[in-house]
């Protein structure tokens, strides 16, 4: 009896569509991607004034048509200029229009003609092992590509700040000192996230910043320079609730956020929150520990006065509470 078998396309027709694939993002994206050079701010005991020195780099793209560049906060720091230079060669002043420490993610603007700009796509539709790639200026090596697939989504990552940055996606495109803040692109064209981090030692551990973050904490740094975000006044650590105890109350997950310091009248202190007491609610939302409580503490909670649920001793009590308005606080 006769197999049949099923012809395979040649190997070189299949690297020939892989290639293709690869250099139609390359050509699509590369003219957006740019350079940035950083340089430290003067020192008020100089008399002189004297040429400032790069202190760092890293990457970024274009993408407006207006000169709008998108970068990580780590890569501008606390800048005194900054100067970005295009895929073409022109080296030009930048001016930073917001940063955002919290998710590692700054805008800064040029201003020239003929900009060349990519699209932000929607992070929302990528799939794992899906092509990628990564295009930066690692090492100083300007408009470096490098390809691979979507390792993971759903990936956090910590930030500088300590909080944690949500959404984080999984790559194995190579990625090095230097490529912070270049885009992570689909084969078709559209950056789906902005390259952010890598696992020193280890090989085809790198993470980039989901592009539908990018989008909406570029909106509000492009509209207000910085992100809103409240906070309650105290400071606080992830702590175990013993299951029985978690079953008593009712609580969906067994940890909560004990209270280890109050500011004085701050929010949480006003709203009648004590010292020892463990934090399992706030807004209608569980709260499991330190990184829940500052992911609902959005700009929607400044002002408003907002329910928040502790255990207190062996008490369940409900408060309210009012958020203010603050960087990088609890």
């Amino acid at each position: 009896m006769a197999v049949e078998t099923i012809p395979h396309p040649a190997d070189d027709f299949l690297l020939d569509a892989y290639s293709q694939a690869v250099i139609g993002t390359v050509e699509a994206v590369g003219p957006s991607v740019v350079n940035i050079e950083v340089g430290g701010a003067p020192s008020p005991l100089r008399r002189r004034r004297r040429p400032q020195e790069a202190v760092g780099s890293g990457s970024g793209f274009v993408f407006t048509p207006d000169g709008f560049i998108l970068t990580n906060s780590h890569v501008i720091g606390n800048a005194g200029t900054i100067y970005a230079t295009l895929a073409g060669g022109r080296r030009l002043p930048a001016e930073l229009v917001g940063d955002d420490p919290d998710t590692d993610l700054a805008v800064v603007r040029v201003t020239a003609g003929d900009l060349t700009y990519a699209r932000l796509g929607d992070s929302s539709s990528v799939r794992v092992g899906q092509l990628v790639v990564a295009i930066g200026n690692p090492h100083g090596f300007q408009s470096t590509v490098t390809a691979g697939v979507v390792s993971a989504l759903g990936r956090s990552l910590r930030a500088r700040t300590g909080r944690l940055i949500d959404n984080i996606i999984q790559t194995d495109a190579a990625l090095n000192p230097g490529s912070s803040g270049g885009p992570l692109a689909t084969a078709g064209g559209a950056v789906i996230g902005v390259n952010t981090a890598m696992i020193a030692l280890a090989q085809g551990l790198c993470f980039a910043i989901a592009g539908n973050t990018a989008k909406l904490v570029a909106g509000m740094l492009i509209r207000d320079g910085r992100v809103r975000r409240s906070y309650l006044g105290l400071g606080g650590q992830t702590m175990a609730i013993p299951r029985h105890i978690a079953r008593h109350h009712g609580l969906s997950g067994e940890g909560g956020v004990l209270v280890t310091t109050l500011e004085a009248d701050g929010p949480a202190e006003l709203g009648g929150l004590h010292l020892g007491d463990v934090i399992v609610e706030f807004d209608g939302e569980p709260v499991h520990g330190i990184d829940d409580l500052q992911r609902l503490l959005t700009a929607r909670q400044v002002g408003v006065r907002s329910p928040l649920t502790v255990i207190r001793r062996s008490e369940t009590i409900a408060l309210e509470v009012v958020p203010e308005e603050s960087r990088s606080r609890t």
